[in-house]
């Protein structure tokens, strides 16, 4: 019975903003009265309430495992700890959209209620709201039902959650995940409102600023908590594959930091403002693409969550109908708001441009490295792969050229050029010591990639440039933005961290009997198996091996694990991981051999830590912006 309240609330609630839509229309064209206003901001909250009720009450039928629900057996299981069976809601396709929806509402509700009531761009945000969760709502209802039940009795026992989804950081990671994701509903919405409405000189920037600074938090959190649990749980000793779900987050990524900076231009000058109207429109939209990709089965990847044409054909179409509004606005407005003035060469504007232009490129090329095996595929049937190398190759003159304009960047000035004598002198310090330090590299390496020291030299130039900076500021005692500060620390040590990586980590794979030893390489010099156990576990069954390891005169201990779960008969891999600051020892166990030897995989990952010590430092820097009184 309370599954047919909760899908009879989300009814209602599908029902009320379609009443919002359907009143909004009529009284646009017969004119409007305030109580219209009020009673139409009613219905879009009470039916927003509905929503969060109805998950709320989904919730409860998963934690008391109510297997009448077709979804909820096929996902969870009384055995699973409370926290498991919650997070199971979001484990598969029906759930996960379910909570997409719920944050897509959290969000327009919290920003409709901050805006005022005489805002003159209330009325248009909640109506492209409305449209926004309305659409979803209906996809959710028609083609991925979470209610229905499994007739007449239902199940005795549920089939499980996937074992490898049974872990807390990817338990937490897709609910950042969509919050980073559907946040930038508020700039889409309020963006397409403001085109909309017309009136060009309105300062609506600073309505959405800090909206957009916590969606990229969300999103940034969100993807590098997935990276840091694909490393540890499933084995694969690495942080980014170039997949295409990887990649569709990705993009809406670089749009979200292209935009962010734009805002901070645009709210200075009108210069940037048609870049970041542009930008704010196409983050969502890739957003709404991403969910398309994940959600239609069009790709196999391990990501996604779907293969079914209905839905896909449903999301394509909503998706590319509601971008198609919102960028029709903005051909329409665009003659309006161009600016009389221009860019100024040499100015801070002018390298945040090109840098726009570049973080555009990297979009395009990712883009069409999702959609082309797909488009060959559709036209003449060929299956063709699209890996690390094309997009690496891409990157690197592209990450090279962007830390260039960061650097200089740091010394132009808003609206004023600098001449080349004066740009020269103040960045050629930062030329000689990365230059220096990656010669030092090189020379107690002893390796080169031509693309790896190209990524270092990026980092390096960043890093430099602003530590450099900060000392001059300390010395002079002026000001330093320090949110920037940090943030492109951050983002400096990730390209130095990626790179050292590719360079300096290796990979051993390893054969031996119980009680074997083996010498692997100079900083390796003991590789012992002492002991085998099987154990068994609450839900699984477990063999754990003992691994003594002497590296660079360390000893070291580790207990790999191979994992087979009751419900579901999987096998699954658990890595033992040694870390340091510098590197990490990880190791997994394989397989059993025909003759009685097992199978080990021996990485040392270097920099690995460094990675998501990166985006913590870039996330801490966004955070310092918001909470900071002034932003220059």
């Amino acid at each position: 019975m309370i599954g047919e309240i909760a899908h009879f609330l989300a009814l209602a609630s599908a029902l009320g903003l379609i009443l919002v839509l359907i009143f909004n229309a009529f009284f646009y064209s017969a004119g409007r009265h305030a109580n219209q206003d009020i009673l139409s901001y009613k219905l879009f909250h009470q039916s927003c309430l509905l929503i969060f009720i109805s998950f709320g009450l989904y919730i409860y039928l998963a934690i008391t495992d109510d297997f009448s629900i077709s979804y909820i057996a096929n996902h969870s299981n009384s055995q699973l700890p409370i926290f498991y069976k919650i997070t199971s809601i979001w484990s598969a396709h029906e759930g996960s959209m379910f909570l997409w929806i719920v944050f897509l509402t959290l969000w327009s509700t919290l920003f409709i209620k901050s805006l005022s009531f005489q805002h003159q761009l209330k009325k248009g945000t909640m109506l492209m709201l409305t449209i926004i969760i309305l659409g979803f709502l209906l996809f959710l209802l028609i083609t991925s039902n979470p209610f229905e039940r499994i007739l007449p009795f239902g199940v005795l026992e549920g089939a499980d959650i996937n074992p490898v989804l049974q872990d807390p950081a990817l338990a937490i990671h897709p609910p950042l995940l969509y919050l980073g994701y559907v946040g930038f509903v508020i700039s889409f919405s309020f963006i397409t409102a403001y085109l909309f409405h017309g009136d060009i000189h309105y300062p609506w920037e600073k309505d959405i600023k800090n909206w957009s600074l916590i969606a990229w938090i969300f999103l940034t959190v969100g993807i590098t908590l997935g990276s840091w649990w694909a490393y540890y749980e499933l084995g694969w000793g690495g942080y980014w594959f170039w997949d295409p779900v990887e990649n569709v987050a990705l993009m809406p990524w670089l749009a979200a930091t292209a935009f962010m900076h734009s805002l901070f231009a645009s709210s200075k000058s009108n210069i940037l403002k048609t870049w970041t109207l542009f930008l704010g429109i196409l983050i969502f939209a890739l957003s709404l693409f991403g969910a398309f990709i994940v959600r239609s089965g069009i790709i196999d990847s391990v990501h996604s969550f779907a293969n079914d044409p209905q839905r896909g054909l449903y999301l394509l179409g909503f998706s590319g109908f509601i971008t198609l509004i919102s960028l029709g606005i903005f051909a329409y407005r665009l003659p309006n708001m161009q600016s009389s003035k221009l860019i100024v060469t040499g100015s801070k504007e002018s390298f945040l441009s090109m840098n726009n232009i570049l973080m555009l490129t990297a979009i395009f090329s990712i883009f069409l490295g999702v959609t082309y095996p797909l488009i060959l595929e559709f036209i003449n049937g060929d299956k063709v792969s699209i890996g690390p190398p094309y997009y690496n190759t891409i990157f690197a003159p592209l990450i090279l050229l962007t830390s260039i304009f960061i650097m200089i960047s740091l010394e132009a000035l808003w609206q004023r050029g600098m001449q080349a004598r004066t740009l020269l002198i103040a960045v050629t310090p930062t030329f000689v010591i990365s230059s220096l330090i990656l010669y030092f590299i090189w020379y107690f390496v002893q390796i080169f990639s031509l693309l790896a020291y190209i990524g270092i030299y990026s980092g390096l130039l960043i890093i430099i440039s602003y530590l450099l900076k900060g000392v001059i500021s300390l010395k002079n005692k002026t000001y330093i933005n320090k949110g920037s500060f940090v943030a492109h620390l951050g983002l400096g040590l990730l390209f130095f961290a990626v790179s050292m990586n590719s360079i300096l980590s290796y990979q051993k794979n390893i054969n031996l009997f119980l009680g074997e030893q083996q010498f692997i390489n100079n900083s390796i010099s003991e590789f012992k198996f002492l002991d085998l156990q099987n154990i068994k576990a609450s839900n699984h069954d477990v063999v754990s091996a003992e691994i003594f390891i002497v590296h660079d005169g360390q000893p070291i201990f580790l207990n790999p694990e191979k994992r087979k779960y009751f419900a579901r008969g999987q096998i699954t891999s658990e890595t033992a991981i040694h870390a340091t600051v510098l590197k990490d020892t990880y190791l997994t166990i394989g397989d059993q051999l025909d003759d009685g030897s097992w199978t080990f995989s021996l990485q040392i990952n270097y920099f690995i830590k460094w990675i998501w010590f990166s985006s913590a430092l870039m996330v801490i820097g966004i955070l310092m912006t918001i909470f900071k009184k002034k932003i220059l």
